[in-house]
C-alpha cells in the first residue's frame, strides 16, 4: 500500500474520522474531525486551547480513525501531532485545502480567530483492513 491508497482510502470511507490523544494521565481521549490531506500531512482545524489541542502538546503521538462501514472497510493512521496557530500557516490553509468553508466554524477568518488553529498530523504507519480484516489488510509505513 503506498500513501496515494491510504488517501483514497480515507476520502472513499468518510469525510470525517476519529482522533485519539493522550491525556496528562495516559488515558485515551477520541473525538471526531473533518481532515484534509496535503501532500502527506493531514491537518483539522482545531481549538487552540481543545482537549485535543493541548494534549498534543504534551504528547504528540495520535491515531486517526477512519470507522467502520456497512462492508467493515476501516482505515487507521499513527503518527505524530502538531498545533499551528500562525497567521501564516491559517491563512495558507484557509483557501483550497479543506472541502468545507472554514468561516463557518471560525467567521474571523484566518486572522480574526485566534481561537482557532489547525491539527497537523505526520503519518508513520497506516493499516488498512477490509471485512473487519477477515478480506485482508494492508499497511503502509
Amino acid at each position: 500500500m503506498d500513501f496515494d491508497a491510504v488517501r483514497a482510502q480515507a476520502a472513499r470511507l468518510s469525510p470525517w474520522c476519529h482522533v485519539a490523544t493522550v491525556t496528562p494521565q495516559g488515558t485515551p481521549h477520541v473525538v471526531p474531525v473533518h481532515p484534509a490531506f496535503e501532500g502527506r500531512t493531514i491537518w483539522a482545524m482545531v481549538g487552540v486551547d481543545s482537549v485535543k489541542a493541548r494534549n498534543v502538546r504534551r504528547n504528540p503521538d495520535v491515531m486517526l480513525h477512519w470507522q467502520v462501514t456497512e462492508a467493515g472497510d476501516n482505515l487507521m493512521v499513527w503518527g505524530r501531532a502538531a498545533v499551528h496557530d500562525d497567521p501564516g500557516t491559517k491563512r495558507r490553509l484557509w483557501q483550497g485545502v479543506f472541502d468545507y468553508d472554514l468561516n463557518l466554524f471560525a467567521p474571523g477568518g484566518p486572522e480574526g480567530s485566534p481561537e482557532t488553529g489547525f491539527l497537523a498530523v505526520e503519518p508513520a504507519r497506516a493499516v488498512f483492513s477490509e471485512f473487519y480484516g477477515i478480506k485482508g489488510r494492508q499497511e503502509w509505513r
